[in-house]
């Protein structure tokens, strides 16, 4: 049994058939990749997967507990962190004031919004956002405006605002969308260092093979919104009807 398990998942928007018996089993400390062709429904799975839309039919269970109908908090404090296709951080505020964030709101369910202005007293809230900050190799940022970064940058202080939180979980929506390729292997690189370091699963929404083929341990692809094929990556690039859906367009 896995700490995700997606049963029957059917979503319909009107006429279209978004998902259909969608079923998987996520292995706990996996790298589990979700591929396919623009339309093949990895959003709407994904969005599923976090509570953002009820599928009509099936369950999504995490960790032996059902996700769908929670709020996006409750799904959080249940141990599931996403990282969005493009980072959401808060632009205006320093490095070390947007990893703050986190660690107020686990510590204290809520973040209050006079939180930042008596941290003065918060020795260990402070110590705990600086050494993640050490971790992802960004220490030296730390004062740096957010909006000033680089995306490369953006994602990885989204990564950490991301772990400071100890999820057992990431969702991780297509990471490197918009990178140049040097900022892509460097979060292939930050990942693959996470993965390695902590006792944590991740499943990956990716387009780029290269990212995908880097990380995953076990790879699904999806088409038409119904899992074509699941398999050990290995045996995914020589698949006949993964090439025809989704790897020979991208040949």
């Amino acid at each position: 049994m896995g700490i995700l398990e997606v049963t029957n998942v059917n979503k319909r928007f009107g006429g279209l058939q978004a998902l259909g018996n969608v079923n998987l089993d996520i292995a706990a400390g996996t790298v589990h990749a979700i591929i396919g062709p623009n339309g093949a429904g990895k959003s709407t799975l994904l969005n599923c997967l976090v509570g953002k839309l009820i599928p009509d039919t099936g369950t999504v269970m995490f960790d032996g507990q059902s996700v769908l109908g929670r709020k996006p908090y409750e799904i959080n404090q249940m141990g599931i962190s996403r990282v969005f296709q493009t980072p959401e951080i808060f632009g205006d505020l320093s490095v070390i004031e947007n990893m703050l964030i986190p660690c107020f709101a686990k510590r204290d369910g809520a973040f209050r919004m006079h939180s930042i202005e008596s941290i003065a007293n918060e020795h260990e809230i402070v110590e705990r956002a600086e050494h993640m900050l050490e971790e992802v190799n960004m220490a030296d940022k730390k004062h740096m405006i957010a909006s000033s970064m680089s995306r490369g940058d953006k994602r990885r202080l989204e990564m950490a605002m991301c772990l400071v939180q100890e999820p057992k979980l990431l969702l991780l929506d297509e990471p490197t969308a918009g990178m140049a390729r040097a900022d892509t292997n460097n979060t292939i690189g930050l990942l693959d260092e996470i993965h390695e370091k902590r006792d944590i699963t991740m499943v990956i929404i990716e387009h780029d093979m290269h990212v995908v083929f880097s990380l995953a341990k076990r790879i699904t692809v999806l088409a038409q919104g119904t899992p074509l094929v699941e398999d050990l990556p290995e045996n995914i690039k020589g698949h006949p009807k993964v090439k025809e859906a989704y790897l020979g367009e991208a040949a």
